[in-house]
């Protein structure tokens, strides 16, 4: 069996500083099946959806364990390759096979036909390679239909070992999910799914001259994999009126991970697209046997109303949890005064850590406002969690490095205490601003009126039986998913690098002891998804 390439000393520090900055960045980042990844020395494909420019494959470098496979060869587009930038040093280093794109040569054909050559003799070797068979990053809730390239590097790779009956090369297909992509301490779920083992043994149709059928349908199982772990949705739309739906079928406070918590939003979705009367009325022009079911019809009312929910709720700034659970004008003013003078302790004690961070955020927020004008939100917002993280990373490292100097007499002592003062102040800071936010949305509910949060409550009730009769009658959903989710324990399944529950202990003064997946380090939810027309 092949050993493998030895790693780059590059590559050990990328993935050492990446998973130090990713862990900054993003609040929980959750890996599922980690332990289903091929060991180093067998060659092994890793594919994903690709909705995050680079801060996807560096997810993909970081999340595979060391232990289990020590490299991960990267493919970039060839634009990327050659700037005296530190994006491209950072490619470069770290191995990278340089993939040339139509697009980028005015739709001219290109020959990748080295770049093939390259990757062939890095599966022979054992090593792993990760390849974005969408093709490109993009800003749109939907995958897009996969390229042929990974089944055709299979069948070219199996058809220069046909000699070795033996020889496997692995399909190992990977579902990203970012709870809100570009935002600090947001939240990402990354799925590994069963691997796709192919030998010449076992697959003959695979060996050339193979027939492009058989790669459009290795194609195939590729994207219902990756599909099948994460939100597939045709419009923004979709998945708004899916969370909104899960988070009224597994209200504020349940013990869900985030796994589940995306698989249900996933179910919702797969029911608002089969039942969508838009498509289906495309689709009826070719075939008139397409007929609109009873439950096709209440899923699509059930998608509409629950729009109309939620925009009353933004009209009114409120959240669902307050509708469900409501509360005396006694125990509101308790919890503001509780929340209030929770907020003004942690902001206190936040201060003088913020002034270290407070380079960090100025800098990010001036790169990325400029680059978000160099072209459309289609074209730039992919690459926004690219850009926060490698300016937050030398403007992070520029504060520790100043600190430094300017307390050379003390530095050894301090050489520790920035960075541990600046991780603290992360953490108090992120619970200050959940306090400030649960304050704000409770003097929120002192401004509706009585008759109007009635009104609300009634057309609450309404949606959630609707919801629950069609997710336990028609999705198959648990119908009590509180006690559910209980039961099954709560816990994350997979490698995890921090966690909510009520029982979590990190360096934080006290965890919220209920989690809000829609939450980010903002003093507001992003409900409104930009559309992306390209």
């Amino acid at each position: 069996m092949a050993k493998g390439s030895t790693t780059p000393w590059s590559y050990t520090l990328i993935r050492l500083l990446f998973k130090f900055v990713l862990k900054i960045f993003y609040g929980t980042i959750v890996v599922e099946n980690a332990d289903i990844i091929p060991k180093t020395g067998q060659p092994c494909i890793v594919c994903a959806n690709h909705p995050n420019s680079l801060t996807d494959a560096l997810l993909l470098v970081t999340s595979m364990p060391s232990k289990t496979r020590n490299m991960l060869r990267l493919t970039a587009k060839s634009t990327q390759f050659g700037h005296r930038t530190f994006t491209s040093w950072l490619i470069e280093s770290a191995g990278t096979v340089p993939i040339k794109r139509r697009k980028d040569h005015n739709d001219s054909e290109v020959d990748n036909s080295q770049a093939m050559d390259k990757l062939m003799d890095a599966l022979e070797l054992g090593d792993a390679v990760c390849l974005f068979p969408e093709g490109a990053s993009r800003y749109h809730p939907t995958i897009a239909p996969l390229k042929t390239g990974v089944a055709r590097i299979v069948s070219d790779v199996l058809s220069r070992n046909r000699d070795d009956p033996n020889f496997s090369v692995s399909i190992l297909t990977c579902s990203i999910t970012y709870m809100h992509r570009q935002h600090f301490r947001s939240d990402v779920l990354v799925t590994f799914n069963p691997p796709m083992t192919l030998t010449p043994k076992d697959n003959p149709e695979l060996l050339a001259p193979v027939q492009y059928d058989e790669i459009r349908a290795l194609t195939t199982r590729m994207q219902q994999q990756i599909s099948s772990r994460t939100i597939d949705s045709p419009s923004w739309e979709f998945v708004r009126s899916a969370k909104m739906a899960t988070r009224m079928y597994a209200p504020l406070g349940t013990l869900m991970s985030l796994g589940e918590y995306v698989r249900i939003t996933r179910t919702f979705v797969e029911a608002f697209k089969a039942s969508d009367d838009t498509q289906k009325s495309k689709r009826i022009v070719e075939d008139q046997s397409i007929d609109f079911t009873k439950e096709d019809i209440e899923f699509n009312q059930l998608r509409r109303d629950l729009k109309y929910y939620q925009d009353r709720l933004v009209h009114w700034g409120i959240k669902d949890d307050r509708i469900a659970r409501p509360l005396s004008l006694g125990t509101i003013t308790m919890r503001m005064v509780i929340r209030l003078t929770w907020f003004i302790c942690l902001f206190t004690i936040s201060l003088p850590g913020l002034v270290l961070w407070t380079p960090v955020f100025i800098t990010t927020f001036i790169a990325v406002r400029n680059f978000k004008r160099t072209g459309p939100v289609w074209d730039t917002f992919d690459e926004i969690a690219q850009y926060k993280l490698v300016y937050g990373l030398f403007s992070g490292l520029s504060v520790w490095a100043a600190c430094i100097l300017l307390t050379l007499p003390s530095a050894a002592f301090t050489t520790f205490l920035v960075p541990a003062m600046m991780w603290m102040t992360l953490r108090w800071t992120e619970d200050a601003i959940s306090a400030f936010r649960a304050f704000m949305a409770l003097a929120r509910l002192l401004c509706v009126g009585k008759k109007t949060l009635n009104e609300i409550r009634v057309t609450r009730r309404d949606l959630h039986s609707r919801l629950m009769n069609l997710a336990v009658g028609t999705l198959g959903l648990p119908d009590d998913p509180e006690k559910f989710f209980v039961e099954r324990g709560g816990k994350q399944k997979g490698r995890v690098r921090s966690t909510w529950d009520s029982g979590a202990k990190y360096f934080s003064v006290r965890r919220r002891r209920k989690r809000d997946w829609n939450e980010t380090l903002r003093l507001y939810d992003q409900v409104d998804y930009p559309e992306d027309d390209g």
